[in-house]
């Protein structure tokens, strides 16, 4: 295989376990500090009316792990959208792979190598390797046709094994926190009222105040668990169709370097 170069591929595993510590450490800073200001609470300690605030705050200790949640979405959303980026490569991808298959289709591969320096990227890597191969295999003349094509699908496959990994990398974190986001909000919802039965029972007669007051309390959890696992959710789709979108690309810029040896 001709030397490959590989794109950025982002957080490697250090990287990404110290972000999801800085996003816990956050979100307990943003919970007790933030939320937990003196000023979004009155002289009894209840959150001021239409404070919502205050109101995230008496949602209990599953909040701070929420929002770590949510830090954790954002960042590595982040961190996806610029290696894949940089994936991508700098120019226009389908004028990219057009121009590659006319260069190839007249033999033209230094000026294609050179358009793959240009455009960069893991696309590009994997249409250098198959050029660089076919440019090898037509000075080879005691290769016939069928194992010219087997040696450039295997070296575009073996770039191609080599780039994906890397585009499709984190977004397992992405998929999981967003699941985790709206379980942890039911759980942190559940145990609010329970909480709130629990003091309205003991209290002997009804406070309807109270009860709506601890109800509302408790279904924030509920509402950050899930607008962490919306954003999530959307984030993890947009990024597994860029990633496709790549993919196709690699495939057709693939089957164009292919199609040049079945035409002579």
């Amino acid at each position: 295989m001709s030397n490959q170069k590989s794109t950025p591929s982002g957080f490697n595993f250090m990287s990404a376990f110290a972000a999801i510590v800085v996003a816990v450490v956050l979100g307990e800073l943003i919970f007790y500090f933030i939320l937990g200001a003196p000023s979004h609470f009155d002289a009894e300690g209840h959150p001021i009316n239409g404070n919502f605030l205050g109101t995230m705050y008496k949602g209990g200790f599953v909040v701070p792990l929420l929002i770590a949640i949510l830090i954790t979405i954002v960042t590595f959303s982040l961190e996806r959208l610029i290696t894949i980026a940089k994936a991508k490569g700098k120019g226009n991808v389908t004028a990219f792979v057009r121009s590659i298959q006319s260069m190839v289709s007249n033999n033209q591969f230094n000026e294609a190598i050179a358009a793959c320096d240009k455009q960069q990227g893991s696309l590009a890597n994997v249409v250098r390797a198959g050029v660089e191969k076919l440019e090898q295999i037509n000075k080879d003349a005691s290769m016939d046709k069928e194992s010219k094509i087997a040696a450039i699908q295997k070296e575009i496959e073996e770039a191609t094994a080599l780039e994906l990994p890397m585009l499709s990398k984190n977004l397992v974190i992405i998929s999981t926190c967003a699941t985790i986001a709206t379980l942890g909000g039911l759980v942190g919802t559940v145990l609010g009222m329970i909480r709130s039965f629990a003091a309205l029972a003991q209290a002997g007669a009804p406070d309807t105040t109270a009860l709506a007051t601890g109800i509302s309390e408790a279904l924030i959890n509920t509402l950050i668990g899930i607008v962490s696992s919306i954003i999530g959710i959307v984030m993890y789709n947009y990024f597994s169709t860029r990633v496709d979108a790549i993919t196709y690309s690699m495939d057709e810029a693939g089957f164009s370097i292919i199609q040049s040896v079945n035409a002579k």
